[in-house]
C-alpha cells in the first residue's frame, strides 16, 4: 500500500488532506513542520511527499533538497499559495514532479498523486541476483558495498570517496536494477549541493568518474544503453 507523507502547518488542511487520501485507498502520515517532516523520512519509508512551501521552521524548497539526498527517486509534490513563476521553476529544479497552488480541487490532486505513482512505478523497481542483496537503503556482493544511509562505499575492502551526487547517482541506479534508467529521468534527479541542475555533459563526466571508482577489470556494473540511458547490473568480465 502506498504511504504519503503530508507536510502541512494549516492544521484543518492537513487533516482535510489526510482524509480525502485515506479515503483514496493511501496510508498517510502528517507532518507539520520540517524537523518532523526530516525526522519522518529518514525513520520510514514513504511512496511521495505532499510539502507546503511555507513551514514555521524552514521552507518546503529546502525540505525537498534534504529529502531527496536521502531518497532521490521519492516523488514530491508542492502545495502553496504562492503561484509565482519563479517559485514554480525552482520547485521543480529540485525535482519536484508537480506543483500545486492553493486553493485546488481535491480530485485534481488526487488524480495528480496517481500520475506521479504511476510514473515511479513505470520507471521500474529493485531487483537483486542471487548471491547479491540490493535494497532501498544499500547494495552489497563479494566485491562491492554501498550503504546509502550511513554514506560508505567499498570496493574489494577498501573503503572510496565517493560525493553526495555520486551516491545519488548510485541509489536511483540500484532502485532500478535490471531496468534501463533514461539520461532524462537521472538528470531530472540530480543537482549539485547548490541546487543548481546538472547538464547532460557533468551527466556524463559524473558517470564515467564513478566508474573508475566502483569498477575494475574484472567487475563491472553500470552497462551503458546507447542513445537511452543506464543498466545497473553486475557484469563479469
Amino acid at each position: 500500500m502506498e504511504r504519503i507523507l503530508v507536510v502541512e502547518d494549516d492544521l484543518a488542511l492537513s487533516t482535510g488532506l489526510c482524509f480525502e487520501l485515506d479515503a483514496a485507498g493511501y496510508v498517510t502520515q502528517a507532518a507539520y513542520n520540517c524537523r518532523k517532516a526530516e525526522y519522518l523520512v529518514e525513520q520510514e519509508n514513504f511512496s511521495l511527499a505532499l510539502l507546503d512551501v511555507n513551514l514555521p521552521d524552514g521552507n518546503g524548497f529546502a525540505l525537498c533538497g534534504k529529502i531527496k539526498s536521502l531518497h532521490p527517486e521519492l516523488p514530491v509534490i508542492f502545495l502553496t499559495a504562492n503561484d509565482l513563476e519563479e517559485d514554480m521553476l525552482n520547485g521543480y529544479d529540485l525535482g519536484a514532479e508537480d506543483y500545486v497552488t492553493k486553493p485546488f480541487r481535491m480530485p485534481i490532486l488526487l488524480k495528480k498523486v496517481e500520475v506521479a505513482l504511476r510514473r515511479v512505478a513505470a520507471a521500474g523497481g529493485t531487483g537483486a541476483a542471487s548471491g547479491k542483496t540490493a535494497e532501498g537503503t544499500c547494495y552489497r556482493d563479494d566485491f562491492l558495498q554501498l550503504d546509502f544511509e550511513a554514506l560508505t562505499a567499498v570496493r574489494g575492502g577498501e573503503k572510496l570517496s565517493i560525493t553526495p551526487n555520486e551516491y545519488k547517482l548510485l541509489r536511483v541506479l540500484v532502485a532500478n536494477a535490471g531496468n534501463v534508467v533514461t539520461r532524462r529521468l537521472l538528470l531530472e534527479k540530480l543537482w549539485d549541493c547548490d541546487g543548481n541542475f546538472i547538464d547532460d555533459h557533468t551527466l556524463t563526466v559524473t558517470m564515467n568518474r564513478l566508474r573508475a571508482k566502483i569498477e575494475d577489470e574484472q567487475h563491472g556494473y553500470i552497462k551503458t544503453v546507447r542513445g537511452m540511458g543506464y543498466i545497473w547490473e553486475s557484469l563479469n568480465r
